[in-house]
């Protein structure tokens, strides 16, 4: 039996949060064209947002782009445009020694109907909320499952077995990072194929949230049903009442058939 199409309601916010001077984190998204991109950038002086903002434009304009490319597996063009967004940063950082040593986590998602592409590099990471039908009773998952593995040293050593997940929210070592671009020539993003259901939210969100914001409390406020522009400032707020220690930026899509109308 064919499932009827999907479209995407999204917003999204970006806070400088209660301790930084500069946000480097960037967003950006093309509903029309299925792209959606968060980055959390790193460096001195004002690198970082160099950084992220152009990761954010080259892998949203090569993906907006891939109609050109329809022979190409979807995959490809993923990877591709990650690269890309790669080796732009460091080509940016060699003709510029202001910007030596920048860099930027990336987390995105790409769209086709029901198919959805999620990719990241770094420990900025994309959840699902999905709501569960009453008779799933048996080896019902959790409604906010984590789709994206962080590419940080602490959650490494919890896949692991060597810290735990309380460990791992206290160390010192929570914000060293193993994989960003602008780090190295080969960077490959991790890339996770999913099929969306009618309903499903997907939230691609930086560490100012997650290093702040419990998964329970995420889940509790995205639960709540108000438009996704206010979930994604009641997430904001999370962030900023638990110490709003960096810059915290959350994007939200749900997955609707087509047809329905929905406020963002």
């Amino acid at each position: 039996m064919a499932t009827a199409p999907l479209h995407y309601a999204v917003a999204a916010v970006s806070d400088l949060g209660k301790k930084r001077t500069g946000n480097e984190d960037a967003f950006g998204y093309s509903a029309e064209h299925g792209v959606y991109v968060v980055c959390d950038g790193m460096g001195g002086a004002a690198a970082g947002e160099v950084a992220s903002a152009m990761a954010v434009n080259e892998v949203m304009r090569l993906l907006k782009g891939r109609a050109t490319d329809e022979a190409a597996p979807l995959e490809n063009l993923v990877a591709e445009a990650v690269r890309a967004a790669n080796l732009a940063i460091l080509s940016r950082a060699e003709k510029n020694s202001k910007l030596d040593g920048m860099g930027t986590t990336l987390v995105g998602l790409v769209t086709e109907s029901s198919r959805v592409l999620v990719f990241n590099v770094g420990d900025s990471r994309c959840y699902r909320m999905r709501d569960h039908s009453p008779e799933q009773t048996e080896d019902r998952q959790p409604r906010l499952q984590q789709i994206t593995l962080d590419h940080s040293l602490v959650q490494e050593q919890v896949r692991q077995g060597r810290m735990t997940n309380a460990e791992a929210l206290r160390s010192p070592l929570r914000s060293v990072i193993t994989r960003a671009l602008g780090t190295q020539a080969g960077i490959e993003p991790d890339i996770f194929e999913l099929q969306a259901h009618p309903g499903d939210i997907f939230l691609l969100c930086s560490d100012g949230l997650t290093g702040e914001v419990a998964d329970p409390q995420i889940e509790s406020l995205l639960s709540v049903d108000l438009p996704l522009d206010e979930l994604c400032a009641s997430l904001i707020a999370a962030a900023n009442q638990a110490g709003g220690r960096d810059n915290v930026t959350c994007l939200l899509l749900r997955a609707e058939s087509q047809g329905t109308t929905s406020s963002i």
